[in-house]
């Protein structure tokens, strides 16, 4: 049977490989280009680049309340947003990942955080964008934005990020 440490290993390991960066040949900064080639108004747009960091070009992070899976209006609008991004910029693919703050069992979380990644997929394909284009993941409460045992921390965990896999 493996061990938590060679799961652990395992991961970083193909984190370093997948997070690998290929410099454009040209000297040209392919990151803000859209599917025409034109840039996205200087917004970031990397292959495997996340909206926690700003660098998933105009998507945003959306945020869920304390044990909930429900798109508030807020989300919603945010999520509209998002849409009219991807449906601009048809060669863009994405997965979602669903995350939770660190209460409750880990199972419970990894439930909650599908549930959470595919309410916002579930979403934006009735907004119009292909369901093929958006995968869906979720880390429960093992990959944390902010650390900390309070409300403010808890509340920027409860999250589902969106991370270019294809454009």
């Amino acid at each position: 049977m493996f061990t938590r440490g060679f799961f652990t290993t395992l991961m970083v390991a193909l984190l370093a490989v997948g997070c690998a960066s290929n410099k454009p040949k040209n000297g040209q900064d392919d990151a803000a280009k859209g599917a025409d080639g034109a840039t996205n108004a200087g917004l970031t747009l990397e292959l495997n680049g996340d909206s926690d960091g700003g660098k998933a070009g105009g998507l945003q992070t959306v945020y869920f309340g304390f044990d909930s899976s429900s798109l508030e209006s807020d989300t919603k609008e945010s999520l509209r947003t998002n849409a009219e991004f991807l449906k601009a910029n048809a060669n863009v693919d994405v997965q979602v990942e669903g995350h939770c703050d660190e209460r409750g069992g880990r199972q419970y979380n990894l439930a909650l955080g599908e549930r959470r990644a595919k309410a916002v997929r579930d979403y934006l394909v009735a907004l119009g964008v292909e369901s093929k284009r958006i995968s869906t993941i979720s880390y429960g409460s093992e990959r944390p934005k902010a650390q900390g045992s309070d409300e403010s921390s808890w509340s920027q965990n409860r999250r589902a990020n969106f991370v270019i896999t294809a454009k």
